[in-house]
């Protein structure tokens, strides 16, 4: 179990990290994300030994490490450019740690071998880094990094090189690495599907800022503020009054009503302003009204990309993004008119305006 307690790096008067209080569990993929310059970077590195912070501690179990060197952590990196030795064959590339822990000759190929067994190598143990693909060269990395057989394994954005297909297959490869080897795994990125589709729980930071953590389904369905909805999924993103409060919360919207539900949060007062993110899947579009809540709206523009469409529809004085699934060709076009209906357990309320 890692802990971190109220951590804070600056670098000159950027500050990379503000009081940062995070614990991950033994055995959790846990994931940091935000965008380019949140600091997330930068708190995998003061976990691996690289930084030393300027406040605040982190703990292994309950052992202060703070001040350990990187050698002495028993945590491994996989960086995001490989950082494998070209001249070294594949086989040397993952002993290479070995070897500094000066492990004896028969047990460094015992362990070189599993652990290009637990990434699919064994075959390309003689090969030279030219010789590989970027999905390959990658899973060197991992089976240096898991060769020593690390508690902790750090991963600092390691699919960005790989194109979409590859991504898509090392995400899972790394997913049954982490449960086969039972690793408490830390995986930095700003890429939210790689997070949503493979983490137990993610952390969003910004600006240096812890702003919340939960499992990928609490982040995106329940945001607690308007960056993490906007940086978690899209949204269309409204803000409304409070008329009534009953069973369901009744928002007006200009001269549209929405019912909604508070989602478990304090109700705010009758009167209250509120802002909501509407996601544009929870959108039911039918070319007449259908039951419960439904708005009227007239389409504008769309983009098919396939398995989805990507409508654009003038709702009032709003235009809302909608996503449609299956979609069949030639059913909406350009000034048809349509209603979308709408969920109350859908619609998310946020925590600020």
């Amino acid at each position: 179990m890692i802990t971190i307690e109220r951590l804070s790096k600056k670098f000159g008067e950027f500050v990379a990290l503000d009081s940062v209080e995070l614990v991950i569990q033994t055995g959790e993929l846990f994931f940091l994300l935000g965008p380019s310059g949140c600091g997330k970077t930068t708190l995998l590195r003061h976990i691996a030994g690289f930084y030393q912070p300027d406040a605040g501690r982190i703990l292994f179990d309950k052992e202060d490490v703070t001040r350990i060197p990187p050698h002495r952590r028993n945590a491994a990196m996989v960086f995001q450019n490989y950082a494998l030795w070209p001249h070294l064959t594949v086989e040397k590339n993952v002993a290479f740690g070995l070897e500094e822990r000066r492990v004896s000759k028969s047990d460094t190929e015992h362990r070189v071998k599993e652990a290009l067994c637990a990434v699919r190598l064994e075959e390309f143990a003689r090969r030279k880094m030219h010789e590989l693909s970027g999905g390959q060269q990658q899973r060197v990395a991992l089976a240096r990094a898991l060769v020593v057989r690390p508690a902790c394994l750090l991963l600092d954005e390691p699919l960005s090189n790989l194109d979409s297909k590859l991504r898509l297959e090392m995400r899972a490869e790394i997913r049954r690495i982490c449960r086969e080897f039972k690793l408490t795994a830390i995986y930095v990125t700003h890429d939210q599907q790689e997070a949503l589709s493979i983490a137990d729980r993610i952390a969003i930071l910004n600006a240096g800022k812890l702003l919340q953590v939960g499992t990928p389904t609490e982040l995106y369905r329940r945001p607690q503020a308007r960056f993490v909805a906007e940086f978690i999924g899209e949204g269309n993103f409204l803000t409304g009054r409070v008329l009534n409060q009953n069973e369901l919360l009744e928002i007006e919207l200009g001269n549209r009503n929405l019912y909604v539900q508070s989602g478990g949060r304090p109700r705010p007062n009758v009167g209250s302003s509120v802002a909501l993110c509407l996601r544009p899947e929870i959108f039911q579009i039918s070319e007449s009204q259908p039951p419960g809540q439904a708005w009227h709206a007239t389409l504008l523009e769309t983009a098919f990309l396939g398995p989805v469409a990507q409508h654009r529809f003038q709702c009032g004085e709003d235009v809302l993004e909608v996503t449609e699934a299956n979609p069949r060709p030639g059913r909406f076009r350009p000034g048809d008119e349509c209603f979308l209906g709408l969920n109350p357990e859908d619609i998310i309320l946020l925590n600020e305006i």
